[in-house]
């Protein structure tokens, strides 16, 4: 299933999300932030230290590869790259220093517990390590890590996905997939830990923050009995058009609400580029919609999705996948199957239109 998925999902050449078919232009370019990615560098060549040769050996990939494109949320897909499984501990040690210069203190704590639930869903099934796991993710770099040179890495397993795209002091690290079945861990070694609560909460807060007309213009509908999410696995060229309510006709204490939320996405990103990819977002409020699915009443299951030329946000309750014996219904969307997505639209998820233009500005003589 999943090799069928990755071959339809990557038979066509990259175009990225769209509204319909086509790349809305001139969107990005390549200039100076003023925010150093030294730090991050570093922590990479540490990283590509600390591996064997053999290691390092399946673990580095051209900056241009579609290995970037070969990432999925599900537990069985078969991932390149080190898993931390197979480090020792101070592999495990360089490769979250990895993640610690790239994302901040949210972005890292939502990463490992992401990680910490993987485990408590192999407890939830009879102890189940071989497919569910603490450790069962997988490191990348693509390129080779540089202050000029475009680069990147990658992060890849069970509900997890980071890819994490370095050209001069810009970042791009889309797409972006962070969930868990369960969300919250009510037993086991991790006990206590939970996520993505503010991300739901504040969803639900801007939906009930809107007017009865302007309501009528968010949801999209109001039955929630299946998945909603679109722009997962192997959907790069995604086409979707914009729909809900636009930013423009919300009011100011609105907007502000709804760049709050947005901003709850993009702060998994160190401080200073969550603070460049904010001002890119705000550059666009006005062409920024948002749309809602499901009921809006404490404790209702829902999806919501921002979208907007330069973002694309997703949020979704799911049906119950390898949790189905505890459901209540293991039909109905429950709160403790959670995916949210972020994606870059228009050609500059995974930072392939800036790759693009440092090509056309420097060819390359090993270029895909």
């Amino acid at each position: 299933m999943s090799s069928q998925a990755e071959s339809q999902g990557l038979a066509n050449a990259f175009l990225g999300v769209t509204r319909d078919g086509k790349v809305e232009p001139d969107l990005f370019a390549i200039r100076s932030t003023g925010v150093s990615t030294e730090p991050v560098r570093q922590a990479a060549e540490a990283f590509l230290k600390a591996l064997t040769p053999g290691q390092r050996a399946k673990t580095v990939f051209a900056v241009d590869s579609d290995e970037w494109r070969k990432w999925m949320n599900q537990s069985f897909y078969i991932r390149q790259g080190v898993s931390f499984q197979e480090m020792t501990e101070r592999q495990r040690g360089a490769a979250f220093g990895l993640m610690r210069a790239s994302l901040s203190a949210k972005g890292l704590k939502l990463s490992q517990d992401i990680m910490k639930l993987n485990h408590t869903l192999g407890e939830l099934n009879n102890n189940n390590f071989e497919e569910y796991g603490q450790w069962l993710y997988h490191l990348t770099i693509m390129g080779e890590p540089s202050s000029k040179e475009p680069w990147g890495w990658q992060m890849d397993g069970h509900h997890l996905i980071i890819n994490y795209f370095v050209l001069g002091d810009q970042v791009v690290m889309t797409p972006f997939f962070a969930g868990s079945e369960p969300v919250t861990a009510k037993s086991g070694q991790f006990r206590g830990t939970t996520i993505l609560q503010d991300e739901q909460n504040k969803g639900l807060a801007m939906i009930n923050g809107l007017s009865a007309e302007q309501r009528r213009q968010a949801v999209i509908r109001t039955s929630k009995t299946g998945n909603d999410n679109l722009g997962e696995a192997f959907k790069d060229n995604l086409v979707l058009d914009y729909a809900g309510i636009a930013a423009k006709d919300l009011t100011q204490a609105q907007k502000k609400q709804l760049l709050d939320l947005i901003d709850e996405y993009v702060r998994n990103m160190k401080e200073g580029h969550a603070k460049v990819r904010m001002e890119e977002v705000r550059k666009h409020l006005d062409r920024t919609f948002f749309a809602w699915i499901g009921d809006a009443s404490p404790g209702s299951v829902f999806y919501y999705r921002i979208h907007s030329p330069v973002i694309l946000i997703e949020f979704d309750h799911q049906r119950p996948a390898n949790l189905r014996h505890l459901a209540r219904d293991p039909m109905q969307p429950n709160r403790e199957h959670i995916h949210a997505v972020v994606r870059t639209p228009n050609g500059n998820d995974y930072g392939k239109d800036l790759l693009r233009q440092h090509y056309q500005k420097h060819p390359h003589p090993h270029q895909h």
